[in-house]
């Protein structure tokens, strides 16, 4: 996720149809992504998290493919929540500084579940390793011949 000092972001120019500032109550739905190439997803305050939920209608079932952006009152211990949820970039609010919000992407390094930019979970993808499908395989051998032995007796 790319981060913006809040000098650094400058936002959509009125009548501007490549780049759509969202309000954080519109229905992602109701817009017309041809020709968008950037979202601005609003948070007004940091307990209102409706900006999250249009990140992921955009991106998952909307399938927009342009950057989805968070501004407003950004904090960064939301900033792992916003990546998964869809966003590309977040505008940290003014005094917040870049390298202690990039920490919190280096505290998590991987998640067990899916989300909006990485679909599958992890456990679907190890499974579809060779080592593990080897293991699976190993595993049923073993269990075959263990049935085969209290038959037998």
């Amino acid at each position: 996720m790319k981060l913006l000092a809040s000098h650094d972001h400058v936002p959509a120019a009125e009548g501007q149809t490549a780049i759509v500032a969202l309000a954080n109550d519109t229905d992602p739905r109701t817009l017309p992504l041809e020709g968008v190439t950037r979202i601005d997803l609003n948070f007004p305050k940091f307990t209102d998290g409706r900006a999250f939920s249009q990140a992921f209608l955009l991106r998952r079932r909307l399938g927009f493919k342009g950057e989805i952006r968070a501004t407003g009152d950004v904090l960064i211990d939301q900033l792992v929540q916003m990546q998964r949820s869809g966003f590309d970039v977040a505008v940290l609010r003014e005094g917040v500084k870049a390298d202690a919000a990039q920490r919190q992407f280096d505290r998590f390094k991987g998640f067990y579940q899916g989300d909006a930019v990485h679909v599958v979970p992890h456990f679907a993808e190890a499974e579809n390793t060779p080592t593990q499908a080897a293991l699976a395989a190993a595993d049923a051998a073993a269990y075959a011949v263990e049935l085969d032995r209290q038959n037998a007796a």
